[in-house]
């Protein structure tokens, strides 16, 4: 099991720095590690729908109705980052606006990616996904090396290329579902 300061210290590996003992040593490092590890691991759940990290909710609407276009507001649960789906109904039928979907319906039946701040949940795709990002955040800040953040954000973008083969495998296909459009042509 991975903690936030063995991530960070593998981001800290990546560029080339000592390890930290403690987000709170007073070094520069942990000072970047400390300040960046929740934005980077926000935004690296938000970059994929991390298997681990996917909830299913059922919302009912707010008893506040939005002003025109859809006739209720539907809350996101406190920790979502990324809603991946909003079952039963097509792009078009809702809108994601600040923290709720807008809709005409009563009930909504959602999938999303959870906020985790449990390491010991994370997986390994996703520890070194996060620890490569989080490399590239600090490193001019460490090295003053531009090209070696650029080479980090590259395999930052095949981490994750990795990562979502390896998700996807771990499910099974998706069926896809023909609509008039498609069957037309028939």
């Amino acid at each position: 099991m991975a903690s936030v300061i063995d991530i960070c210290n593998k981001a800290l590996d990546k560029v080339g720095q000592s390890p930290i003992i403690s987000l709170e040593d007073g070094t520069k490092a942990a000072n970047l590690c400390s300040r960046n590890w929740p934005l980077i691991r926000d935004q690296v759940l938000r970059d994929h729908p991390w298997n681990f990290a996917t909830r299913r909710a059922t919302l009912a609407p707010s008893s506040t109705v939005p002003d025109w276009g859809f006739t209720a507001s539907f809350p996101l649960p406190s920790a979502c980052l990324r809603v991946t789906e909003v079952l039963d109904l097509s792009t078009s039928d809702y809108q994601i606006e600040g923290r709720a979907i807008l809709a005409d319906a009563t009930v909504l039946y959602i999938r999303y990616v959870e906020r985790i701040t449990d390491p010991n949940v994370y997986d390994a795709s996703f520890i070194d996904s996060a620890a490569t990002r989080l490399a590239a955040e600090m490193c001019e800040a460490l090295t003053q090396n531009n090209k070696k953040k650029e080479m980090l954000f590259s395999e930052y973008d095949a981490s994750l290329t990795a990562a979502k083969r390896v998700d996807g495998q771990e499910n099974p296909p998706v069926p896809f579902e023909e609509d008039e459009w498609i069957t037309a042509r028939f």
